[in-house]
């Protein structure tokens, strides 16, 4: 089990970039949560396996179809126990 910070930079907020990354993680078994940061940046903490989470960020460089990705960024940090994958309106 590993956790990854991910930051989505380009097109990304009003593109439905959340609701995809859920059903994604949701599919991947990946736990964690998705938001969007006042910078118009997606924020993502996921826990999974490596091919789990790998799965979700090369999801993550291209988005849904109306999202514009510029840059994906991933840091490895401790892992958090997420129980389920959450679309956060503020982080918690």
């Amino acid at each position: 089990m590993n956790h990854w910070n991910i930051i989505i930079t380009g097109k990304v907020q009003g593109v439905y970039f959340r609701a995809t990354t859920k059903a994604v993680a949701d599919q991947l078994g990946v736990k964690g949560f998705v938001m969007n940061q006042p910078d118009g940046k997606v924020y993502i903490e996921a826990e999974g396996d490596d091919f789990a989470l790998e799965s979700l960020v090369e999801f993550c460089r291209e988005g849904p179809d109306r999202a514009e990705v510029e840059h994906v960024v991933c840091e490895e940090s401790a892992v958090r126990g997420f129980t389920n994958f959450e679309v956060l309106k503020k982080i918690k």
